[in-house]
């Protein structure tokens, strides 16, 4: 047995409740975790709520990422006792993810608990950071280097935002945040924004196709009108790193900004993104993510308080990270 938040849809609404389960509910899959923490990103909330089409079948145990201990492998690469991270790979959409005790998927799926980081830190980063430090390394790969000027952080209070900022501040660059909410200034500052940059500044799609160059870089989990306006503003050469779609899938842009100042626009998915990249994410994630920094943009939560974490995060009213900690049967 175990223990999950199952979520059923009827009549075209979900509803959600704490139950017990026979591991026979299990998906297929190579190896079993006993999960010990999960998270609440924004997917999650889409699928708490039957939104986005990512459910296909109900009822559904979402949670897109989780951390525990394998209970029973038949992956040679994995060995009961090992402690695994989870993220991505469509679980918690597609199938059953992490808000329950216990969990079933590929073993190809897995990377092991970095060095450094606590099962528990690996789910107040989770895919909200994971993303986060993808950004930035393919923002580096692409040129951009503590020095070269200010680098933007859209959506700075949500969990890609909140890591944004303080990985780039660890690596020396000046990290300013766009956020509606002047009462999470503090915080933001705290995070290591050197300024803050009021939503309303950029929120309209560019009046000309270039405005003056002002960002050297930037991680932009927004999209929309905000994105179009930051492209017209970017220095020569410069790069924004798309996460998110929270202002809208549509971009409102000219192609004039790519055209003469060889801008670039990087798409980061950290969904499908081979093993290989996710572990360098991990391991910058666990050299440079001050814990102090982690914990202070961390809240707790328990399986019963997810639905309401689902229906907030849609709302753009969850700051920071929530780690939800499951029971231990």
């Amino acid at each position: 047995m175990f223990t999950a938040l199952l979520t059923d849809r009827e009549d075209g609404r979900t509803r959600s409740a704490v139950t017990h389960l026979s591991d026979d509910r299990l998906p297929a899959g190579d190896v079993t975790v006993a999960v010990r923490h999960s998270t609440v990103n924004y997917k999650d909330g889409l699928c708490l709520a039957g939104q986005g089409g990512l459910v296909r079948d109900w009822p559904h145990v979402a949670g897109i990422d989780f951390a525990g201990v394998v209970e029973a492998s038949d992956d040679p690469a994995w060995r009961p006792g090992d402690e695994v991270v989870l993220t991505g790979w469509r679980v918690g959409e597609t199938r059953w993810g992490g808000y329950a005790t216990r969990a079933r998927v590929r073993g190809a799926w897995l990377v092991r608990r970095p060095e450094g980081l606590t099962l528990r830190e690996t789910m107040a980063i989770g895919t909200a950071g994971l993303t986060a430090a993808l950004a930035l390394l393919r923002l580096e790969e692409e040129g951009l280097a503590p020095g070269q000027g200010p680098v933007l952080v859209t959506g700075a209070s949500g969990g890609v935002g909140s890591v944004a900022l303080a990985l780039l501040a660890a690596a020396g660059h000046e990290a300013v945040a766009v956020t509606g909410r002047p009462e999470h200034e503090d915080y933001l500052r705290s995070l290591g924004a050197a300024r803050i940059v009021p939503r309303a500044d950029l929120s309209a799609a560019p009046a000309k196709p270039l405005e003056s160059e002002t960002w050297a870089g930037c991680i932009d989990a927004v999209g929309g009108a905000m994105l179009a306006r930051v492209l017209a503003q970017l220095r020569y050469g410069a790069c924004a790193a798309a996460v998110g779609l929270a202002g809208g899938a549509a971009l409102p842009a000219t192609v004039i900004p790519f055209l003469l100042r060889g801008v670039s626009l990087l798409g980061i998915d950290s969904v499908m993104a081979p093993i290989p990249r996710r572990e360098a994410a991990w391991a910058r994630l666990a050299r440079d993510l001050d814990r102090d920094r982690l914990a202070a943009m961390t809240v707790s939560a328990t399986l019963d308080d997810v639905p309401a974490l689902g229906r907030q995060i849609l709302a753009g009213q969850v700051r920071g990270r929530v780690v939800v900690d499951l029971p231990q049967t």
